[in-house]
C-alpha cells in the first residue's frame, strides 16, 4: 500500500533530509519547514527508519484539516480511515501539540482525538470496547495555525537515539544535528576531520558513521516492527542491504576535548557505535590547537556560555580558539555557537552562515573556508 510519509526534523535540516530521502530512492520527496514528505509502502518505512541519519522519526500521515472547534476536529478526525492501519487489538495512545491555534489545550486535544478514533474503530469492528492490548500505534498530532495533521509514529523512539549514547556529558548535542553538521561540511571520509571540543564524542562519532556509509539504525529496533504487514524478513531484507552498501576504509578522525571525563565517556560511546578503532581521542586544550594537515575539517560545539557568569569564558575561548585556527593552515571550520557575538570573540567574520536549532536553542553554524598552505600564499 502506497502511503503519505513525513519525517520531522530540526529546523535548518530539511534540505539534507531531503538529500537523504532521495539518495534512499523515495519517491514524490518535498520539503516544509521542519519536516520532509515523501511517499511509500512498508519497505520505504523500514529504509528510512534504518538509514536516516538527520531526520528525528518516520510518520505515516493519515489526514490533514481545519479545526477551529472541537466538533471539527472530532468530525475531522473520524472521517479518516484508522481502521485501514489500526488492527481490532491495537493500542492507539495520542502525543501532540499545538501552536498558535484556537485550539490550544493539548490534553483536551489528545482526549477529544482518543474518542473520534475509538468511534471510528468501534464502528467498523462493531465492538463497544476495544482492547488495545496489542501492538502500539503511537498517534501524533500537530495543530499549526489551525491546521491539523494526524499521523501514525512507525519510529517508536526518536530517530537521534542511534543506541550509543546512554551516558552524555552536562550539554550534549542530539546525534541528528551533529550528523547535519558533519553533513553541511561536506566530510565524506577523505583527507582529515578533527572535533577539538569533543565532548561526549557525538559529533566525531556521526562523522565516522558518515564516512563508514554505515546505516545509523542498524542495531536498534521501531515501532513498526510488530505491526502486521511489517514482518521481521522485511527489516533483515533492508538491514542487509544497508550493510552491503558500506565503506572499508583507513580514515584519519580526531577528537579532543580538555575534561578527561568527557574523553572517558566519549571513549565509551564510541565503542558502543562500533567505531571506536576510527577516532583517536586525546587529552588537549583547543586555544592551543596546533595539528597539521594537508586537507582538513573541523565539526565542532563549544560552549556558548548561556548562563551570565559564564559568557566571559566562552568569549576568551573563542577568542583563542580563533587565534589558534588562523595559524592553522589547510582546516575548513563549521562551529556551532548560539552567542551573538561569535565572530567578534572569533576574530573574523564566517564565510557563510546556517541557521540551525540545537533543542530549543538557536545557533548559527559559522563556516570558513581552510586557511592555505604558507607555499600557497
Amino acid at each position: 500500500m502506497e502511503m503519505r510519509l513525513c519525517v520531522p526534523c530540526l529546523f535548518g535540516l530539511e534540505g539534507p533530509v531531503g538529500e537523504e530521502l532521495r539518495r534512499l530512492q523515495m519517491k514524490e520527496v518535498r520539503a516544509e519547514n521542519g519536516r520532509v514528505y515523501f511517499s511509500g509502502g512498508p519497505e520505504a518505512v523500514a529504509a528510512a527508519n534504518i538509514g536516516l541519519r538527520m531526520g528525528e522519526r518516520v510518520l505515516i500521515e493519515l489526514g490533514s484539516f481545519r479545526a477551529l472547534s472541537f466538533d471539527e476536529l472530532f468530525e475531522g478526525t473520524k472521517a479518516l480511515p484508522w481502521e485501514d492501519y489500526i488492527p481490532v487489538e491495537g493500542a492507539f495512545p495520542v502525543k501532540g501539540h499545538s501552536l498558535n491555534s484556537k485550539l490550544f489545550s493539548v490534553p483536551d486535544c489528545q482526549r477529544i482525538i482518543k474518542k473520534a478514533v475509538s468511534d471510528r474503530l468501534g464502528s467498523r469492528y462493531k465492538l463497544r470496547w476495544l482492547p488495545e492490548d496489542g501492538p502500539v500505534y503511537q498517534i501524533r498530532f500537530s495543530l499549526i495555525k489551525d491546521q491539523v495533521s494526524l499521523c501514525l509514529d512507525t519510529s517508536g523512539e526518536g530517530l537521534h537515539k542511534r543506541g550509543y549514547r546512554p551516558a552524555h556529558n552536562a550539554a550534549p548535542l542530539r546525534e541528528t544535528l551533529a550528523a547535519g553538521m558533519v553533513n553541511l561540511s561536506r566530510y565524506r571520509g577523505k583527507g582529515d576531520f578533527c572535533d577539538p571540543f569533543c565532548g561526549s564524542g557525538t559529533i566525531p562519532i556521526e562523522a565516522a558513521l558518515i564516512a563508514l556509509n554505515r546505516a545509523p539504525g542498524l542495531d536498534r529496533s521501531f515501532a513498526a516492527m510488530a505491526w502486521p504487514g511489517y514482518g521481521k524478513k522485511l527489516w533483515e531484507e533492508v538491514r542487509q542491504a544497508a550493510r552491503d552498501r558500506e565503506f572499508h576504509g583507513e580514515y584519519r578522525i580526531f577528537a579532543s576535548d580538555i575534561d578527561p571525563h568527557a574523553l572517558a565517556l566519549a571513549r565509551e560511546n564510541a565503542a558502543r557505535a562500533g567505531v571506536e578503532k576510527l577516532i583517536r581521542f586525546e587529552q588537549a586544550d583547543a586555544g592551543a590547537f596546533r595539528r597539521q594537515t594537508e586537507r582538513g575539517v573541523i565539526v565542532t560545539n563549544p560552549p556558548y556560555g548561556r548562563r551570565l557568569m559564564e559568557q566571559g569564558e566562552a568569549e576568551e575561548l573563542y577568542h583563542r580558539f580563533g587565534a589558534a585556527w588562523e595559524n592553522a593552515r589547510n582546516w575548513e571550520l563549521s562551529l556551532l555557537s548560539a552567542h551573538p557575538d561569535f565572530e567578534r570573540c572569533f576574530g573574523r567574520p564566517a564565510d557563510k552562515k546556517r541557521k540551525l536549532y540545537n533543542g530549543m536553542i538557536k545557533c548559527d553554524l559559522f563556516m570558513y573556508g581552510a586557511n592555505k598552505a604558507e607555499a600557497e600564499r
